[in-house]
């Protein structure tokens, strides 16, 4: 049997030219990929950041409440008759500065929506319009002592949770 002939592999060195341009290739690919990756990595560090912000004002989307207790009661004027207003409020914020300025001005605010309610009359207060009007001009009350001392309005809601006129 004949023993096949091995052939003789012989490497050719590439020449300089062509290894030159491959490591000149070689580095503006690395170059192009480091460079996207750099410009990946900073536009989403300010996502990165924004997303954070974002999710704090989510926080501050938060509604948060806080009742006026106890419930404000007030004589109405009826002519001859005597008429009661009680009326429970709860306000909205979200803000929790503004809630704790509501909470040290409460003599004030009470004070200004005892009057308030006191200056309305009952044709007014049995009429839904004036119902809605009334909760319009406390909410607005409430928003004008919160500005004098927090420097904004502060509460974006005021409700009436209950509503008894006798």
């Amino acid at each position: 049997m004949a023993e096949p002939e091995l052939e003789e592999v012989v490497e050719t060195p590439v020449p300089s030219k062509k290894r030159k341009l491959l490591v000149v290739g070689v580095v503006v690919l690395l170059l192009a990929v480091g460079g996207g990756v750099f410009a990946f990595m900073h536009k989403s560090a300010p996502d990165a950041g924004k997303a954070k912000a974002d999710e704090a004002h989510a926080v501050e989307k938060t509604a948060l409440y806080l009742p006026l207790d106890p419930a404000f009661v007030v004589n109405l004027r009826d002519g001859d008759s005597l008429r009661y207003l009680q009326v429970g409020i709860t306000l909205m914020a979200h803000d929790s500065k503004a809630l704790d300025a509501v909470k040290e001005a409460d003599p004030v605010i009470r004070d200004a929506l005892l009057s308030l309610f006191s200056s309305e009359n009952y044709t007014t207060m049995i009429d839904p319009a004036g119902r809605t009007q009334l909760q319009a001009k406390a909410l607005a009350t409430v928003q004008k002592i919160v500005q004098e001392r927090l420097g904004r309005p502060g509460i974006e809601a005021l409700y009436f949770t209950s509503f008894v006129i006798q």
